[in-house]
């Protein structure tokens, strides 16, 4: 069952959203782009010394969902988590879901959770004038800068230029970011600001119905 989140819940995400944009105007102002500004030192604990990195993975499930479709195929979400912890020490792996009434996810969210993936679903939301809202761009974002200060890598995978900002505010903070994405669906601009760029190549797909 998808528990929706509760209103003082959403207005702590709203309040972080809003400090991170005025983070990124107030680095505009000065002059300077994100782009351009050398990671800090991390606040967390730091890493003892021979111990694996502590990797993050977030995974935009729209994004490489449609993805994959354009491919004929559906990703292998097992073989994904396998590929981009990469033997290092997974602290977490979230998939960000959107679900429409109209279609039972529940067997698709149930195969997240047993492949090791925490899920986390919201609706689709029809608007009045007919037109539809339904993405985790925000979320994800709260989400990573939030465990940002207690990971080294933080895996982005999905193509979405609209986590440009993101990325250059993640790496101000410490962590390495990796972006996996299908590379023909993958903004040139987030490809450029990540650290490194993975290709997901159709090794990485299964086919529709299996």
């Amino acid at each position: 069952m998808l528990v929706a989140l509760s209103d003082s819940q959403s207005r702590r995400d709203e309040e972080l959203w809003k400090g991170l944009e005025a983070l990124r105007q107030e680095v505009r102002a000065v002059g300077v782009e994100l782009r351009n500004v050398r990671p800090v030192e991390q606040k967390s604990k730091p890493r003892p010394a021979g111990s694996p990195p502590r990797v993050g993975v977030f995974v935009d499930v729209q994004n490489m969902f449609y993805s994959a479709r354009q491919l004929g195929g559906r990703l292998d979400f097992e073989k994904l988590l396998e590929v981009t912890v990469a033997g290092r020490r997974l602290v977490r792996a979230i998939a960000y879901v959107v679900t429409t009434p109209e279609v039972d996810q529940s067997k698709f969210v149930t195969m997240l959770r047993q492949k090791g993936y925490e899920v986390k679903a919201k609706e689709l939301r029809k608007r009045i004038d007919g037109s539809a809202k339904g993405d985790w761009d925000m979320g994800m974002a709260i989400d990573i800068v939030r465990f940002s200060e207690s990971l080294d890598v933080v895996v982005l995978v999905s193509g979405d230029g609209d986590f440009v900002d993101l990325v250059n505010l993640v790496k101000t903070k410490g962590p390495r970011v990796e972006v996996f994405s299908f590379d023909q669906n993958a903004s040139r601009d987030l490809i450029e600001a990540a650290d490194t760029y993975y290709p997901i190549g159709e090794d990485m797909l299964r086919p529709i119905g299996v």
